[in-house]
């Protein structure tokens, strides 16, 4: 499939799970080693066409489109400069990961899947005024080297070294923070241990599936 119908394909996906509403959200992915396909800016997600995405290079000039890019572009820009190993970056609204956000709580590692995919806790980025550069640096610093960070009173940003591992990012986080909320209506939430989460990780990257 090609990069920008996959970027459409998750597009159209995030709506259906509920993770954005209507235009809000975005969604990038690299175009090899110097340049990343974003999507553009307000338009809906179930009308987009491979040409509405805009092609941007590492140091955040246009090389082709006719759309405005998201306005987040510099958040995706940052991500790709600070750390070689993303190659995604979906950038969601979803309710109950936002609930945290708003709170200006982490997201611990509660269930298996969420820590193997994550690799520790959904930290929260710094209050910023969306798309800008203190946002972008504020979630750099919070997002370490791990697989996804919170936006406070914002939303979600997932990464990964695939689109497909980025949106799961996202996918896992508002479950686990459904799942919290839930749990400390029961009385309590367990979370797992640091030796715990980095066992999980290391066996998720290194030997689960069909490597």
């Amino acid at each position: 499939m090609d990069l920008r119908e996959e970027v459409i394909k998750i597009g159209k996906e995030l709506v259906t799970q509920g993770l954005v509403v209507s235009t809000w959200g975005n969604i990038s992915v690299k175009n090899g080693d110097r340049s990343f396909f974003i999507t553009p800016s307000g338009m809906e997600y179930q009308l987009l066409e491979p040409n509405d995405l805009v092609l941007i290079d590492l140091d955040g000039n246009i090389l082709e489109g006719h759309r405005k890019p998201s306005s987040e572009m510099p958040l995706h820009l940052a991500f790709y400069q600070h750390r070689s190993d993303i190659t995604a970056v979906v950038h969601t609204h979803s309710i109950y990961a936002s609930a945290y956000s708003v709170a200006r709580k982490p997201i611990p590692p509660l269930i298996e899947d969420m820590a193997q995919v994550i690799g520790g806790s959904v930290e929260v980025a710094p209050y910023a005024l969306p798309g800008t550069r203190n946002l972008a640096q504020n979630a750099i610093k919070a997002l370490g080297n791990k697989g996804a960070v919170l936006l406070a009173n914002h939303g979600v940003v997932g990464v990964g070294y695939s689109l497909q591992e980025a949106y799961k990012a996202c996918l896992l986080v508002e479950k686990t923070a459904h799942i919290g909320i839930s749990a400390q209506l029961l009385g309590q939430a367990v979370v797992l241990t640091e030796d715990e989460v980095d066992w999980m990780r290391k066996a998720y990257l290194l030997t689960y599936g069909q490597k």
